[in-house]
């Protein structure tokens, strides 16, 4: 639309104008093409800027690694020599909670320097130098005497995976890639980066009470203190006037944390890490919710009765040695599905959420096999292994119990993780919705194998399908093989 350039500048990003070349390109497309044209007609390049700045690592505490440097009376500032590494903190120490009890221990910190009398710097390194390279460390546990070893280090990094809060992303990934940058430029490392993918957890969001102490101030109480009724909340033992409740991250300051160790006394420690991986996305936020823990804790109490009455129905024959009826290989196909779905969640898109869904549907549809018979029993006892297996790293107990209790000798931790076998997943048939104008009339069966011609031939036989288009010109059919047919009258 026009832009009235005789009343302000335009300041968004728009579409080029009397640009030449470039006129009627959009502003990411011009400044592409600009760019091109400056770097081949040798008049400038392309660089990406950083807004860094010097990071100031020292920090006026007890609790650190102490900066390795010496002054000597002159001021001069020397480096501790290698072989006095490391500095190490005084142990008797008190603290006051005013200053660094280093910078009042004149023992600690007079020292000598090659028979000059020397101080040592009393302030010690910001947390984020100390942790900042931990992880080449964690791959260098049998070096004594240096910092990292290169052979140990360049055998393991970089990691294949780092996970961690939001707030790592602005501060401690940058100080880490920082410091591997120095590290790769010192030898010691050879990769250019210290992770190879990243996944940054969402926050946890509860409830948070708190009770007006005036002029805006505002005092946090525990959801455990709180006593709801008629729909408003009221601090418990007390006749302080109403709580205000309201949803925000858990922190300690509005005393909104859920006590783990209450849940775990109460449905186990399963239960809560399941429910906390079910409940969203690792990447996004979770609401708690104690009805969803509820409905964790039943969730593995379901699938620990199936194996149970499964088990205690008897023996099982092995699947090689059965004939699989078309029931059998539906509910075979759907387990190896969920194999194929689970191992691509937990290994490529790291959504737990999704994995536990897809082992519920599983869980449910073994709830609905009403097969008994030999080969019945046999894809049953195979679902609820493949159940148990890929819930071992989120459930690791009852797993455990479970797995044995499906006749197994050793512990779960120890069993291979399924394999999805694509012969299984094949479908003989596929179910089809038939459209005609886009108003579904019906849904077909059909052959997996069935080409467009035999699909269409086959829609246009159904009877609800000809009622619907009888009397009218078919103007074209539209199919979606697999999926949807839809008829244009």
């Amino acid at each position: 639309s026009p832009v009235a350039l005789d009343q302000a500048a335009f300041t968004d990003k728009g579409i080029l104008i009397d640009s030449g070349e470039f006129t009627g390109l959009s502003s990411a497309a011009a400044a592409t093409a600009i760019t091109e044209r400056l770097v081949t007609s040798g008049r400038g390049s392309k660089t990406v800027n950083y807004r860094l700045r010097d990071w100031g690592v020292s920090r006026q505490r007890y609790w650190g690694a102490p900066i390795p440097v010496r002054y000597l009376e002159d001021g001069t500032e020397v480096t501790v020599p290698d072989h006095e590494l490391p500095v190490c903190l005084p142990e008797d120490v008190e603290l006051d909670g005013v200053q660094s009890p280093l910078k009042s221990d004149s023992t600690w910190s007079s020292v000598s320097h090659n028979g000059q009398p020397a101080r040592r710097e009393t302030d010690t390194f910001d947390t984020f130098m100390e942790s900042s390279w931990y992880y080449a460390r964690y791959c260098s546990t049998q070096a004594d005497d240096c910092m990292i070893d290169p052979a140990a280090a360049n055998y393991w990094l970089p990691v294949d995976q780092y996970i961690g809060g939001i707030e790592h992303a602005v501060m401690h990934l940058l100080y880490a890639r920082f410091f591997h940058k120095l590290l790769r430029d010192m030898g010691l490392v050879s990769c250019d980066e210290p992770f190879a993918r990243l996944l940054c957890q969402g926050m946890v969001l509860a409830d948070v009470y708190s009770i007006d102490q005036g002029e805006g101030a505002r005092t946090y109480v525990s959801p455990d203190d709180v006593e709801l009724r008629a729909g408003e909340s009221f601090l418990k033992g007390s006749d302080t006037p109403v709580c205000h409740h309201g949803v925000g991250k858990m922190s300690k300051s509005k005393n909104n944390g859920i006590d783990p160790a209450r849940l775990i006394d109460s449905y186990g420690a399963d239960t809560v890490r399941l429910y906390t991986m079910f409940a969203a996305p690792p990447n996004q936020t979770l609401e708690w919710s104690e009805s969803g823990v509820q409905g964790a804790h039943r969730f593995l109490n379901r699938l620990w009765s199936q194996v149970l009455s499964h088990v205690q129905a008897g023996p099982v024959v092995a699947l090689a040695d059965v004939t699989l009826t078309d029931t059998d290989k539906t509910l075979r196909r759907k387990t190896h599905e969920t194999i194929a779905k689970v191992s691509d969640d937990y290994e490529l898109r790291l959504t737990f959420n999704t994995a536990i869904a897809a082992v519920m549907e599983l869980v449910r549809a073994v709830s609905r096999f009403a097969e008994s018979s030999a080969s019945g029993r046999a894809v049953v006892q195979e679902a609820l292994e493949v159940a148990t297996l890929l819930l071992a790293p989120i459930a690791p107990h009852t797993s455990h119990v479970l797995w044995q209790r499906l006749g197994h000798q050793s512990a779960v931790i120890n069993a291979p993780w399924p394999a999805a076998d694509a012969s299984a997943q094949i479908r003989e048939s596929v179910t089809i919705v038939v459209q005609v104008n886009g108003k579904v009339r019906a849904k077909l069966d059909c052959p997996a194998s069935a080409s467009r011609a035999a699909t269409e031939a086959l829609v246009l036989a159904d009877a609800a399908v000809r009622k619907a288009i009888a009397n009218k010109t078919i103007k074209k059919v539209v199919v979606v093989p697999g999926r949807l047919v839809n008829v244009v009258v």
